[in-house]
């Protein structure tokens, strides 16, 4: 399944509402369960972003309509980043012509 990383910015609204992100969050990853998207790992980070979220998806779109839904509720900004493992590195390094 196709990987991403995605860097969360919480919006005002998000960061007044910040002691019900818990609970938003545990609905969104179970709305994205149910389509057949894996969250691998989500952190709270310092810096220029304040969360940062690894997860396959079946498709870009399954992908982008999670997204797009996140970003309708108004909690959140994202910028999200197609991943791709060490062995498609390779394999997509192999296909550049010499």
């Amino acid at each position: 399944m196709p990987k991403y990383v995605t860097l969360f910015n919480f919006t005002e609204k998000g960061a007044q509402a910040i002691k019900d992100m818990p609970e938003a969050t545990e609905r969104a990853i179970k709305n994205f369960e149910a389509v057949g998207g894996k969250v691998l790992g989500l952190y709270l980070v310092m810096g220029a972003y304040d969360m940062v979220g690894i997860f396959e998806s079946p498709s870009d779109e399954v992908a982008s309509t999670s997204l797009l839904s996140l970003a309708s509720a108004g909690l959140v900004r994202t910028t999200t980043l197609k991943a791709f493992t060490k062995d498609e590195f390779y394999g997509i390094v192999k296909n550049i012509p010499t």
